[in-house]
């Protein structure tokens, strides 16, 4: 896929296992497994994160194959998530560091523009989170509260 703002192609990443059930060396069931996402998300991992722990770690392939949920859904049900959906507070913490670097760099116009486009990317994806409900309808991304946001 196509980067958004930019005339390149997406980044290369690691391919997922090639079947979706679960292989016959893992030796753990689907107790554990949901087990272990409470504990990381406890901990204060993000989801993502705790892919990558379960899949470093623990060689968990894939938790959805293995518990019949994904690890946001198991989090949900377990009262952890945050108010923020993971990617777009990825994105405002980016437009953050930005922000932070033009106090101190005013001229330079190139990170002008970049913090241009990372902000249209949070108004983007935040009219899609509220649009589904994952947001409440009157949420609004302000560069003042956002430090609250991250927190």
């Amino acid at each position: 896929m196509a980067r958004m703002h930019t005339r390149r192609k997406g980044q290369a990443a690691s391919n997922r296992p090639s079947t979706p059930e679960v292989p016959e060396w893992f030796d753990k069931d689907a107790k554990w497994v949901e087990d272990k996402v409470v504990e990381l998300a406890k901990a204060g991992n993000t989801p993502s994160m705790i892919g990558t722990i379960l899949r470093d770690q623990y060689g968990v392939p894939l938790v959805k194959v293995i518990t019949g949920k994904r690890i946001t859904k198991i989090v949900e049900e377990n009262d952890l998530q945050r108010q923020v959906p993971e990617d777009l507070r990825n994105l405002i913490a980016k437009a953050q560091r930005i922000r932070r670097h033009l106090e101190e760099n005013r001229k330079d116009f190139v990170a002008k523009r970049g913090l241009q486009l990372i902000e249209s990317k949070v108004h983007r994806l935040s009219k899609y989170y509220r649009r589904v409900r994952v947001l409440p309808a009157d949420w609004k991304y302000s560069p003042e509260q956002a430090a609250v946001l991250l927190r």
